[in-house]
């Protein structure tokens, strides 16, 4: 029993989170650049406040992030050494296309991913490949209003045509949208999306959410067109909802908000808007602008496996107003007294995770990918910069534990394993960097301060085991 003997280990990064060089190799300014941390990033990244270009009294952290721009194959080395199967990252749109609707791509972009690829593949590591880890040019917000039009199909299959085509032979391994469900809660993020006085939000949202989806069939497509090794994945935000009691109406709640997970993933691994989905929009008096080819490209081009992010469970009631909540991934769910929580205040379930698995592989019966999964905490190093995080440990292997029992006692089919920012990297919800992730601690502060030097924190000695162990070791030894 176990994992199977190719089974995938690594980590996962996204290039705005990491990379830097904002403004380097020809790269455009992007969505991702211009949210600061502080007070107004949550308003700015659910498009209720509008900053697209950088403005005074603001600190943006993935200017320079932690600058892996210029430190890929110091990063990709020590991913190595750890023993990475595959090292899943993302492409920045604008450093490819630097306003997005070019008819001609920027080389300097793209050799510099082409030799990203290839120092992974020196060190036997398979890139996995995030086409949009909620990058957008800023050309195509300012000028076509981000994911709400449909022109950006257009410019999105010629991104993704330019990088099968370049990439052929160096990944094949890829994933069209990160998180597509996060659409729904933090749209200027997801999709380039900012809100005008009195309009429809909702229904802009859905439309938005749309056009990804037909885009990533799309994708899917020009993929398995241009090289019939490539397999590509969808992915969401994923863990599932316990209700808060036995009450049938919390039940019932709890569906509802896995319902409204599942359906953007319903849609990519089945091809057809799901009936509950249809009526729900009804319901609400949103209508999707749909061309008739829309139809017939969801439904001939469903991906090859689904791919997701697991941090916390959640809990779902039906009268919450009088509940306990406590922090998620970029949205509050209801405390659940069973559980202890991150100091983020994330609800930490490795149980929960096996029990997702289920009801994800029950769900699609194609193979699982969980692509991000891991602990922000923070890390206190002492003078030479290491950091002894067993409570990271203990988070890691009580989850790759529960992977395991899903495999061996449940027959779920998963492809690999790559834990969340298996490098220090800025904080997607927070912009922070004291919200650390990594085998592998960067000195980089909050607001810029540090040398970004990088150190070994004693979980990078107990990954490299796991991976050689192929899963069978998780003991902190």
């Amino acid at each position: 029993m176990g994992f199977s003997k190719d089974f995938l280990w690594g980590g996962a990064t996204a290039a705005n989170q990491c990379e830097g060089g904002f403004e380097q190799g020809g790269r455009g300014l992007a969505n991702v650049d211009v949210i600061p941390i502080g007070s107004d990033r949550r308003s700015i990244i659910t498009g209720k406040k509008k900053m697209y270009n950088f403005e005074e009294g603001y600190y943006y952290p993935a200017k320079e992030a932690i600058d892996m721009y210029h430190h890929f194959k110091e990063d990709i080395a020590l991913f190595g050494e750890m023993g990475f199967k595959t090292y899943r990252l993302s492409i920045a749109w604008s450093r490819i296309f630097p306003k997005g609707d070019e008819l001609e791509p920027n080389e300097e972009g793209l050799k510099f991913y082409e030799d990203l690829f290839k120092e992974c593949h020196k060190y036997g590591i398979e890139p996995l490949v995030t086409i949009t880890h909620f990058d957008c040019p800023m050309h195509l917000i300012e000028q076509y209003g981000g994911w709400r039009n449909r022109e950006l199909i257009v410019f999105y299959k010629r991104l993704c045509r330019v990088l099968f085509t370049r990439y052929k032979g160096l990944v094949k391994y890829w994933l069209t949208f990160n998180e597509i469900n996060m659409i729904l809660h933090a749209p200027f993020l997801g999709a380039g999306i900012c809100f005008e006085e009195g309009e429809n939000e909702e229904q802009v949202k859905y439309q938005a959410a749309h056009h990804e989806l037909v885009a990533s069939a799309e994708a899917t497509k020009i993929a398995h067109e241009i090289d019939p090794e490539n397999k590509v994945g969808c992915m969401l935000a994923a863990a599932s909802y316990y209700p808060y009691s036995c009450r049938p109406e919390d039940v019932w709640e709890a569906k509802k908000k896995d319902r409204g997970n599942y359906f953007f993933i319903d849609v990519q691994s089945k091809g057809a808007y799901p009936a509950y989905a249809l009526k729900e929009l009804a319901r609400n008096n949103i209508s999707i602008d749909m061309m008739p080819e829309d139809i017939e490209i969801l439904k001939n081009h469903t991906v090859d496996f689904i791919s997701f992010s697991y941090y916390a469970s959640r809990v779902a009631a039906a009268e919450d107003s009088n509940v306990e909540k406590t922090a998620g991934n970029l949205f509050p769910t209801i405390k659940n007294p069973y559980l202890q929580a991150s100091q983020w205040g994330w609800q930490i379930d490795p149980l929960g995770l096996r029990i997702t698995m289920n009801d994800l592989y029950d769900r699609y019966q194609k193979p699982l990918f969980i692509v991000e999964n891991g602990l922000g905490a923070l890390d206190i190093p002492d003078e030479s910069g290491y950091v002894e995080d067993d409570y990271r440990i203990e988070y890691l292997s009580a989850h790759i534990q529960a992977m395991k029992d899903a495999v061996d006692e449940d027959g779920v089919d998963i492809l690999g394993y790559t834990s969340w920012g298996c490098i220090d990297l800025v904080s997607a919800g927070t912009g922070e960097m004291k919200k650390r992730y990594g085998f592998i601690y960067v000195d980089r502060e909050n607001y810029g301060e540090g040398t970004l030097k990088r150190t070994k924190k004693k979980s990078f000695n107990w990954y490299k085991k796991v991976i050689e162990t192929n899963g069978e070791d998780l003991s902190n030894q």
